[in-house]
C-alpha cells in the first residue's frame, strides 16, 4: 500500500541541532520555476547569526553532496543563494521524489549544523536507509515516463498531488497520479498548450489580468484568469479565494473550455513553490515596490525583483516578456533576461522605448493622449488613452500603464486589433468588472471610490489620481493590518493624504488585528494624520469599514468625492453603496 501524501509528509523527523545561530527556518518542496532556478527539488530557508556566510554556504554544499550520493543522487544537482541574514538551500530531485527531497535537504542541513558547531552528527548511513525506504513508497516510475514524454513533445505537464495534467484547457488530458496510462495509450494528437500569459508585479497585477481577459473575450475566445480574488472563465467562477498561486493556475489550465489564459502570479505562491508551468508565451512585470518584505530571504526591493523575474523562466524559446520601462527595477531586471523584451511607457522619449525603436524592437508608448504600439517596423495609434476607462479619462496614470500592458500582452498573444480596442474600451472600473480596484459608486450626487490598494506605491498611485477630480468636499476612509510596522502604517498614512482629504475616518480591521489591540491602528493613522497638518476636528473613527461607510454617506452631499481604501468586508461596503445610489 503506497504512502498517503500525510504518512509521507511525517515519515520522518530529521533533528537538527536547537542553536539560535543556526536555524533551519523553513525547509519545502520546489514543484515549479522560482527564484533561484526552474527545476524541481526542494529548498530549506536558513537563518544565520555568528558565521560567516560563504563558510556556511561551502558546508552546504559539501554536506549535501555527500547526503545526496549516500542516497543514490549523485546527478542531482545543488544552489544556495546568500542573503542578509541567512541562505537559501536548494537540491534538485526527481519529480516523484519531492518529499523524500525535503528529508534529504534536512538531513544535509543536520550535517552542515554539525560541522560548523564542532558537534557530532547522527549516522548517515541510518539516515540513507530511512530516506530510501520512503523513496521506494514515494517512486512513481509512470509519472516520469510521462514528464518524459511530454517533455519530448514540448507540451505542459502540471502535476501535483492528485492529479497529473499534459497541455492546456481545450488541449488538455488529466488522469489521477496513481492511475497513469502508459505512453503509448495517450491521445497525443489532442494534445497541445495554450496562449497562456503570466502577470506579476507589486501593484496592478488584477487589473492587468482581467483587462486581458476582456481583450479575449471581445475576441469571442474563452478566456480564464486567476487571481487574488476567484478562478473565473468569462462568467463562469469556478472558485472563490486568493489563487495568484501554482494551485489556482492548474485549476485553471485543467478546465476543458478553456482557450486563452491568464494567470496572476504573486511574490508568495514563486517563493513557496514555483510558478506551475513551463511554456508560457508571454509574461508581464507590471512595477516592482516594497511590499511584504522579509519572507523566505527576500528582503530588498532588489531581492523581490529577481523573484518576480522568475517569470521569465516559464517562457517558452519564444516567448515575450512584456515590461514596464517607467520602473527602474524593472529595467534593470529586464536587460538581464534572455528572452524578447516589449517594453511599454508613459514616455515617449524613454530610453528603453528609444533603443526598441531604433533596434526593431516592439513596444508602446503614450505620445498627445494617444496609446501608441510598435512592432518592430511600423508605429500605430492604437487608442487614446481617455477612452480605456479604467484610466478615468486620463487621470489615473497607473491604469494607462495597466491598459499598455495588457494592450502588448495582446499583441504578444496575436489577438486582433479590434478584440483589444473593444476590450480597453468596455472595461469599467465596476465590481463586476474589476472588484476592489477604483469601484465607483454615484451616492447622492457624490462620487465615491473604493479601492483595495494596501502599500505605499499603490495607496499613493490611487490617492494622487482621484485628487485631481473636481470636488467640493473629500472624505476617505483607510484601516491597516496590525501585522505592519508603526512605520508601515505611518507610510501608508501619509500616502493616502496625496487625496488631500477634508473628512478622515479610521476604521478598525477586527480581523487582522495581528496581535495588536483593538483601536492601535486607529491611533496610529490619528497620529499620522495629525503630524502631517490634520486638524483633530477633520478625524473620525469607527470600528469597521462599513460603520466607517456609513458615517461617509450620512455626511455625503452633491459635488462631494470619497476614496473608501477597503481592505476587509468589501461585500457589505459594496451593498451599503449600493443601497445609498
Amino acid at each position: 500500500m503506497v504512502m498517503t501524501v500525510e504518512e509521507l509528509e511525517t515519515a520522518l523527523s530529521i533533528p537538527v541541532p536547537d542553536d539560535p545561530r543556526l536555524v533551519l527556518d523553513d525547509c519545502r518542496r520546489l514543484t515549479g520555476p522560482g527564484l533561484l532556478w526552474k527545476h524541481y527539488g526542494a529548498i530549506a530557508d536558513v537563518l544565520v547569526s555568528g558565521f560567516d556566510l560563504d563558510d556556511v554556504e561551502e558546508a552546504w554544499r559539501c554536506e549535501a553532496r555527500r547526503v545526496l550520493e549516500a542516497v543514490g543522487w549523485k546527478a542531482e544537482d545543488i544552489t544556495a543563494r546568500q542573503f542578509e541574514d541567512g541562505l537559501n538551500l536548494a537540491i534538485t530531485a526527481p519529480i516523484d521524489q519531492l518529499y523524500s527531497a525535503i528529508f534529504v535537504a534536512q538531513i544535509a542541513w543536520h550535517y552542515t549544523a554539525h560541522k560548523l558547531l564542532g558537534s557530532a552528527p547522527d549516522n548517515l548511513a541510518t539516515f540513507a536507509a530511512d530516506v530510501k525506504a520512503v523513496m521506494a513508497e514515494e517512486a512513481n516510475p509512470e509519472l516520469l515516463a510521462l514528464q518524459k514524454a511530454a517533455d519530448e513533445r514540448a507540451i505542459d505537464f502540471l502535476s501535483d498531488d492528485d492529479h497529473v495534467s499534459l497541455g492546456h484547457g481545450v488541449g488538455s488530458a488529466t488522469w489521477p497520479v496513481r492511475e497513469l496510462p502508459p505512453e503509448e495509450n495517450i491521445p497525443w494528437d489532442t494534445l497541445h498548450n495554450l496562449p497562456v500569459a503570466l502577470i506579476t508585479g507589486t501593484n496592478g497585477k488584477s487589473t492587468s489580468v482581467r483587462l486581458s481577459a476582456a481583450i479575449g473575450e471581445a475576441g469571442g475566445i474563452a478566456s480564464g484568469t486567476t487571481s487574488t480574488d476567484y478562478v473565473k472563465i468569462g462568467d463562469d467562477i469556478l472558485d472563490y479565494g486568493d489563487y495568484s498561486g501554482p494551485g489556482g493556475a492548474r485549476m485553471l489550465l485543467r478546465d476543458k473550455r478553456l482557450e486563452l489564459a491568464f494567470l496572476e502570479v504573486a511574490r508568495g505562491g514563486i517563493l513557496r513553490r514555483g510558478l506551475p508551468l513551463r511554456q508560457a508565451h508571454a509574461a508581464l512585470v507590471t512595477n516592482i515596490a516594497a511590499d511584504h518584505l522579509g519572507q523566505y530571504g527576500v528582503n530588498t526591493v532588489e531581492a523581490l525583483a529577481d523573484a518576480k523575474f522568475a517569470v521569465a523562466r516559464t517562457l517558452a524559446k519564444d516567448g515575450i516578456l512584456v515590461l514596464n520601462a517607467d520602473d527602474p527595477l524593472v529595467v534593470r531586471n529586464g536587460h538581464q533576461a534572455e528572452r524578447q523584451v516589449c517594453w511599454f511607457s508613459l514616455d515617449a522619449g524613454n530610453p528603453e522605448i528609444v533603443a526598441a525603436k531604433t533596434g526593431g524592437g516592439a513596444c508602446c508608448w503614450l505620445e498627445d493622449g494617444m496609446i501608441i504600439y510598435f512592432d518592430g517596423r511600423n508605429a500605430q495609434p492604437m487608442l487614446a488613452a481617455a477612452d480605456a476607462p479604467v484610466t478615468m479619462g486620463g487621470a489615473a496614470k497607473f491604469n494607462i500603464r495597466n491598459v499598455m500592458g495588457a494592450l502588448c500582452l495582446a499583441k504578444a498573444l496575436g489577438l486582433s486589433d479590434e478584440a483589444i480596442i473593444k476590450g480597453l474600451t468596455t472595461f469599467e472600473s465596476k465590481p463586476e468588472d474589476n472588484p476592489g480596484r477604483c469601484n465607483e459608486f454615484d451616492v447622492k450626487g457624490a462620487r465615491v471610490f473604493v479601492d483595495f490598494a494596501h502599500n505605499p506605491h499603490s495607496v499613493e498611485a490611487v490617492s494622487d489620481a482621484l485628487a485631481h477630480l473636481p470636488s467640493k468636499r473629500k472624505f476617505l476612509l483607510l484601516g491597516h493590518a496590525g501585522d505592519r510596522s508603526d512605520q508601515d502604517i505611518h507610510d501608508l498614512t501619509v500616502a493616502a493624504l496625496a487625496f488631500a482629504p477634508h473628512r478622515i475616518v479610521a476604521v478598525e480591521l477586527e480581523e487582522y488585528l495581528r496581535g495588536r489591540a483593538l483601536g492601535e491602528v486607529s491611533e496610529l493613522i490619528e497620529k499620522a494624520c495629525l503630524e502631517n497638518g490634520v486638524q483633530p476636528v477633520a478625524i473620525r473613527k469607527a470600528e469597521s469599514p462599513p460603520a466607517g461607510t456609513e458615517l461617509i454617506i450620512n455626511e455625503l452631499h452633491e459635488g462631494d468625492l470619497a476614496l473608501l481604501l477597503v481592505l476587509d468586508e468589501r461585500d457589505k461596503v459594496f451593498a451599503l453603496l449600493e443601497a445609498a445610489s
